[in-house]
Order: structure tokens, then C-alpha cells, then sequence
């Protein structure tokens, strides 16, 4: 009888003790608040640190990535859940293209992540076989298309710690830019669908690269000498 009553006081006690285990685990799952912006900029790198090291199995979030987070939280309300499936998709790109946050209905609007990690070349497959275009940069470090990245049909490759979001090149995006009295102007290019080369050319001036017209970030598509063409993306 009072064995029988020992084994039932040890079974009651570890059933007491189930669910109190359970809660203590669920509260250290629990080391970060949703909005992070209540915590200081030291705990904001800790937390977002760990979280990244739990996902990667040990490993150190990069810098950048780590900068660019911070950025998040702090100037785009990031959620600290946010943050959590970034990293997800981040770990999931390496070695390969993934899907990006909210792709768009259909293969046109879709994006793909491709990251340079340790400032290391890697090349990520797309799911469609035209040229890419970069539609958003994760990276502090420069996406110059030539030296941070560039894409060839199928493929997108990174380097030197170039992080960004990739879709493929909208093949109707078309501009016509005009010198007229062989002046030289500038006109408008929406430089996330590719760089511009000449589809037609619609003066009988000739357009020659570098000479007639030409493109860059901080100046745009420029034509000069009677150039007069319609620009495609590639």
C-alpha cells in the first residue's frame, strides 16, 4: 500500500511538472518582442544576431546583412517576425535562386534572391530563360551590374557581397529619346528594368554607343549628335 501510494505521488508530480516545463521552454523560444524598436540598438544586434545563428546552425550573420536589418527595423518598422523569415529565405538562397517575398501572380512578376556571401561568387538559377534585372538591393556593399552582379539566360551570378532581389527583364519596356538639333538631352529610364541598348534606331543620324548615346545611374539615357532611337531592356 505505501508503494502504490509513492507511485502516485511521482506520477501526479511529473504530470504538475509537464506543462510547467513547456511554458519555461516557450518563454526562452520567446527573446524578443515583435517590435524591436523597444529594445536598444545593442539588443536589437543581439537578438537579430542569435536569431541568425539558431537558423544557420552557429554561424555569424554577415555585416551587411546584419546592417541592413537594423535598417529595417528602425527606419522601415520591421516586425521581429519579419526578420525571422528574411533570415529563412536569406539561408535558402545560398547556392541557388528563391522565390522572393510577395511575388506577383504568374512567372512575369516573380523574383528571385541571389546573395554573395563572404564577398564570394555565387550564381543562382532563375525559374525563367531571358535576362535578369536587379528590383531590389539587400546589400550595403555596390550592385554595379558588371562587378556586382549580371545575368546570362537562366542564371543570375553575385559578387563581392552583393545581395538583391532578381526578374526577369519586362521584354516591352521600350523608351524613344530624341536628340533634337543634334543637342544633347536626357530621358527618363526605369533603371530596375535592365540597361538600355538601341531596339531601333529612328533618325538617320547614326546612334553609336558612347558616342551618341549612352546610359548611367546618375545621369540616365542620353542622346546626342541627332541620335533618335527606341530603346529596349536587357
Amino acid at each position: 500500500m505505501v508503494s502504490l501510494l509513492k507511485s502516485l505521488a511521482v506520477a501526479s508530480a511529473l504530470a504538475l511538472l509537464v506543462p510547467v516545463t513547456a511554458s519555461a521552454q516557450a518563454q526562452a523560444r520567446a527573446y524578443a518582442p515583435e517590435n524591436l524598436r523597444t529594445l536598444s540598438r545593442n539588443d536589437q544586434i543581439r537578438v537579430i544576431s542569435l536569431e541568425y545563428s539558431e537558423q544557420a546552425r552557429g554561424r555569424t550573420i554577415p555585416d551587411d546583412q546584419l546592417r541592413f536589418y537594423l535598417d529595417q527595423v528602425n527606419r522601415s518598422n520591421w516586425t521581429f517576425s519579419q526578420i525571422k523569415s528574411d533570415i529563412a529565405k536569406s539561408l535558402a538562397g545560398n547556392g541557388g535562386g528563391v522565390p522572393g517575398p510577395n511575388p506577383g501572380p504568374g512567372p512575369i512578376h516573380q523574383t528571385i534572391r541571389c546573395e554573395s556571401t563572404g564577398n564570394r561568387l555565387n550564381t543562382c538559377r532563375t525559374p525563367w530563360q531571358g535576362q535578369s534585372r536587379l528590383v531590389r538591393q539587400l546589400s550595403n556593399s555596390g550592385c554595379d551590374r558588371g562587378r556586382g552582379w549580371d545575368s546570362r539566360n537562366g542564371q543570375v551570378w553575385v559578387n563581392h557581397g552583393c545581395r538583391g532581389e532578381f526578374a526577369r527583364v519586362n521584354s516591352n519596356y521600350t523608351v524613344t529619346c530624341s536628340s533634337q538639333n543634334a543637342r544633347h538631352t536626357t530621358c527618363a529610364w526605369d533603371r530596375t528594368q535592365g540597361t538600355p541598348y538601341v531596339q531601333q534606331r529612328l533618325s538617320g543620324a547614326a546612334c553609336t554607343e558612347g558616342r551618341t548615346w549612352g546610359y548611367n545611374t546618375r545621369q540616365g539615357l542620353w542622346v546626342s549628335g541627332g541620335c533618335r532611337a527606341r530603346f529596349g531592356a536587357r
